[in-house]
């Protein structure tokens, strides 16, 4: 048997951490497909097959909605931060308040971020560099991605001694080579619920709630909190 998932790339490394227990208690493979949010949830709509969702929280909800996603199956994974990451071996610089964010980002020779149009952290990244009035300033260093996972594999590629990245704390963790340097200072905050939730449609409803369990259950938190996601307050 294999479960199809559709998933934004924060939760890949959460997935992939419990993928064997998964099999071993059901027998049954997950074969995902992780990227943008957005890019998930058209190609859900679009008609992809799929038996379970993890998207965030509105994105579900949304989907319940609108008859995609079983209404009683919703399963909150956590919190996840959006940071700052650089190549490993690379100093960090400070990122702790607008300033200095400000002039990490200035000071960069290529900034590596997800899809500003479809993904949670791309799109939020783009206000901030709005909101710190640098766009122009940078916009021949910027270097968008589909997704956060691709931007940081290409961050720890870099051959630039000050590149830096900004995507969600769990794509950061999950990518050899990308080291986080913090979170977002608190006036730039983006912290996202993501949750999993059955698709109407699965072929595999009884697997899919299970999976789901698994993955937001008591037994996994400290999988999750390694993989970067927080409990919800």
């Amino acid at each position: 048997m294999q479960l199809t998932l559709l998933s934004g790339g924060a939760a890949q490394g959460l997935v992939a951490s419990l993928a064997a227990k998964f099999k071993a208690e059901t027998g049954c493979d997950v074969t995902g497909t992780f990227g943008a949010v957005g890019g998930m949830r058209d190609k859900l709509i679009a008609g992809a097959p799929a038996d379970l969702l993890i998207l965030t929280q509105a994105l579900i909800a949304e989907l319940a909605r609108l008859g995609h996603v079983l209404p009683d199956s919703p399963v909150d994974l956590g919190v996840v931060r959006t940071g700052v990451a650089v190549r490993s071996g690379n100093p960090k610089p400070p990122i702790g308040s607008a300033a200095a964010l400000r002039s990490a980002l200035l000071a960069a020779d290529a900034i590596y971020f997800p899809d500003p149009k479809l993904a949670t952290a791309g799109i939020h990244f783009a206000k901030v560099l709005d909101a710190l009035g640098i766009v122009g300033e940078v916009a021949a260093r910027l270097e968008p991605f589909p997704n956060g996972a691709a931007a940081m594999r290409a961050l720890a590629r870099a051959p630039d001694a000050r590149a830096i990245g900004c995507t969600q704390v769990t794509e950061i963790l999950n990518t050899p080579g990308a080291v986080l340097v913090g979170p977002l200072p608190k006036e730039f905050e983006l912290a996202t619920v993501y949750t999993a939730g059955v698709c109407t449609r699965a072929a595999l409803p009884g697997q899919s709630k299970l999976l789901a369990t698994m993955l937001g259950g008591a037994a996994a938190r400290e999988v999750r909190e390694k993989a970067g996601f927080e409990p919800i307050a």
